[in-house]
């Protein structure tokens, strides 16, 4: 091999290519500047979509289960059947108290059915539809898919909670434009004689009346969250409702032993009919101060009950 010859050949090194070749082959173009990242959407945004797409869901579900709908249709016929049969015997001379401030007003039948209904059958209602909101998932199996889209187990007994006590107030105001009603078609509409003697306007009583409605509302929703936190001990919805209404006959009985009055105030039933400080004037605020904390205080206790059991479960159906 000559020199000539060497020196016009480019040595080669077995898998490698020669750094000449290389600049002399490789197309060198000018780097595009890449597109700005798109605008990611705020995070609280999303989770703040999901849980009202969430609660939509849930109360859609619940005001169109034949079940929920035939309770209500059940205690809006109950000031019915109590407005009649007063409007029977109202001439009876063994009729008084609220029996006969209904009878010369159409107003007092709206707080008369409250009165009868809130002790029973209302909380009722309100713990078959909070009973079953998590115990009814578990038993038929629907929990664990639940619990697998991303809503998280906080957010899921917030919507659940939200749901029974959307359902709370409805039961209070349909029981309160029933007896309403009725007390307008069978009774003399006017001012209103209060328990306390003092006469006030019909705008006035109506007022009492929305009062009234806020107040057994709210306490329902004690109620509901009582029948929630039940609710996440077991897999069985009929053991969460017997147990809130077992609870509830349970402190009615406890209220009547005169040994046990010290607790009586502690009980969640004895602030039920707290609403007949509304019809006093002026109306006792500090009664009505002391039902709303009792509730509150009830609230607060069972939902951390129920959050830190239910956060905490091994959910398996």
């Amino acid at each position: 091999m000559s020199t000539a010859d060497t020196g016009t050949r480019t040595r080669r090194t077995p898998g490698l290519v020669p750094v000449t070749e290389t600049l002399s082959t490789v197309e060198r173009r000018p780097e595009e500047p890449s597109a700005p990242p798109a605008p990611l959407a705020p995070q609280a945004g999303r989770r703040a979509g999901a849980f009202w797409r969430l609660l939509v869901s849930e109360l859609s579900l619940t005001f169109h289960r034949p079940r929920n709908l035939a309770m209500l249709a059940a205690l809006a016929t109950v000031p019915v059947i109590m407005g009649v049969s007063l409007r029977l015997f109202a001439g009876d001379d063994q009729v008084g108290g609220m029996i006969a401030a209904v009878a010369g007003n159409s107003l007092m039948l709206t707080f008369l059915a409250l009165s009868a209904l809130v002790l029973l059958m209302m909380p009722i209602a309100v713990s078959v539809v909070a009973g079953d909101a998590l115990a009814g998932e578990a038993g038929g199996g629907t929990l664990r898919y639940l619990l697998a889209a991303p809503a998280g187990r906080t957010r899921l007994l917030a919507v659940k909670y939200l749901n029974a006590v959307v359902y709370a107030y409805a039961v209070t105001a349909v029981v309160a434009l029933s007896a309403l009603v009725t007390g307008l078609v069978l009774f003399p509409a006017g001012d209103v004689v209060l328990l306390s003697g003092t006469t006030v306007t019909m705008t006035d009583g109506l007022l009492r009346i929305a009062l009234t409605v806020g107040y057994v509302g709210f306490a329902l929703s004690a109620v509901a969250a009582v029948a929630l936190a039940i609710s996440a001990f077991t897999e069985v919805p009929i053991g969460a409702i017997a147990g809130t209404v077992v609870l509830i006959i349970a402190c009615q009985v406890l209220r009547a032993i005169p040994a046990l009055e010290a607790i009586a105030p502690y009980l969640l039933p004895t602030r039920f009919t707290g609403f007949d400080a509304v019809l006093r004037s002026p109306i006792d605020t500090g009664a009505l101060t002391e039902g709303l904390l009792t509730f509150g205080a009830y609230i607060v206790m069972s939902l951390s009950i129920a959050w830190a059991h239910f956060t905490g479960k091994d959910v398996t159906s």
